[in-house]
């Protein structure tokens, strides 16, 4: 039987181990000096979950009035001025961390690198690009990187600006612009398709040349109607930014509108019913508002019939606002409303009624349908006001739209 003879310790560490203890050792503080590096590094970064870091910046950029953030070369957020905190809060560094905002840093670089003199100036690179959340925006950043010698070393200058107003500006001029030219392409179509059957093949025929002027004077009055109706759109935009200045009294108003619109409740198929309280006062653009309501009234009227037998009940009424409701901007005001019993209009349309054209698909007869710009007036002449209009409907239930304008003080009325 053989047995293993074990060395005694005689209370030395070997040479190896000792190394191996101290290539740890070394191994260690390195990992934790990297460590430490980085953990500095990300503490210049603005993390979306933490306030924005005013950090005294080596470069005058906080009396730029505009959204101006200062980064490294790396795209770290060293410094960013208070209008851009303001625009923008934490999400700068998410913004900037888009992958066209790191390609136009990596252009940025680039450009600086390419300089033939030290003193030259690096040109701007920019891009605009899309950001879906928190909520749809446009957003335009230019960066430019300084030259390293003449200013601190890896410094790049970013300017940063909202351009989604601007953008939704352009693309309803293009709508406008489509959209009128294909409501008046077709009257004109009509227009220049029987002028040809009367020169032509209906130039001896008396009865076809009634039934074709008279289809002639229905389009030509439709093309009247939009012109005017694009004249009046136009004067209410142009001054839109002043606010009317002139005490109007409701009941006042409301006499006006009822004289407008008697004969049009002179049969027993529509019914009008006014309901006003006393003593209501705005500050208000009287025929503006007399024009709201007319059109209000003339959609009810087009659009409520349910049937031909079916006959039309419209509701017109005034009355103060209840207090401490959340669904006006501010307590008080007037509300005035125009209700009917129709056949209602589905809710995914409503938040659409007041765009220009815009028309419910199937509502009434094409040849009997408005301009689509009626609602898009309202909305106009109630941004000048100040007030806003609420629409509620649903199939079968009728459709009831109310009017919010401020009050005015009784005391300025009587002085």
């Amino acid at each position: 039987m053989m047995t293993a003879q074990v060395p005694a310790f005689d209370g030395q560490i070997p040479v190896w181990f000792t190394c191996v203890l101290g290539i740890i050792a070394a191994a260690g503080w390195l990992l934790a000096g990297i460590g430490l590096i980085r953990l500095r590094r990300q503490s210049d970064v603005f993390q979306p979950s933490d306030p924005l870091p005013l950090q005294a910046s080596p470069l005058p950029v906080d009396p730029f009035p505009g959204c101006v953030i200062v980064l490294d070369d790396l795209g770290y957020v060293l410094h960013a001025n208070e209008e851009a905190v303001a625009q923008f809060g934490e999400g700068v560094s998410a913004i900037l961390r888009h992958p066209a905002a790191r390609s136009a840093l990596s252009a940025a670089l680039r450009a600086r690198s390419s300089l033939s003199e030290e003193d030259e100036l690096p040109p701007v690179c920019s891009t605009t690009f899309n950001l879906d959340v928190p909520v749809p925006r446009t957003l335009h950043l230019a960066l430019r990187a300084l030259p390293v010698r003449r200013y601190l070393e890896g410094r790049v200058i970013a300017v940063l600006s909202d351009r989604s107003e601007a953008q939704a500006l352009d693309r309803m001029r293009i709508d406008f612009v489509a959209h009128a030219s294909h409501e008046l392409r077709t009257p004109l179509a009509s227009l220049s398709g029987f002028i040809d059957a009367l020169r032509g093949p209906a130039s001896g025929d008396p009865q076809a040349r009634e039934q074709f002027l008279e289809i002639m004077f229905q389009q030509a009055a439709r093309m009247k109607r939009l012109i005017d109706r694009l004249l009046y759109l136009s004067r209410v935009q142009a001054h839109e930014h002043q606010k009317p200045r002139e005490i109007v009294e409701v009941s006042d108003l409301m006499a006006v509108v009822l004289g407008e619109v008697a004969p049009r409740f002179g049969n027993s198929d529509c019914t009008l019913d006014l309901s006003v309280e006393d003593g209501l006062l705005i500050r208000a653009d009287e025929d503006e508002i007399v024009q709201v309501l007319l059109n209000l009234i003339e959609n009810a009227l087009r659009y409520a019939r349910r049937s031909p037998e079916d006959p039309i009940a419209i509701i017109l009424s005034a009355k103060r606002a209840a207090a401490m409701d959340d669904r006006w901007p501010k307590d008080g005001g007037v509300i005035l409303g125009v209700s009917d019993n129709g056949k209602g209009i589905e809710s995914h349309h409503l938040p659409r009624l007041t765009e220009r054209f815009y028309r419910v698909p199937g509502a009434v007869d094409p040849a009997h349908a408005g301009t689509g710009l009626g609602l898009a007036i309202v909305r106009h002449i109630l941004d000048r006001h100040g007030g806003r209009l609420r629409l509620s409907s649903a199939p079968g239930r009728g459709t009831n739209c109310q009017v919010w304008l401020p009050g005015a003080d009784p005391a300025l009325a009587q002085g």
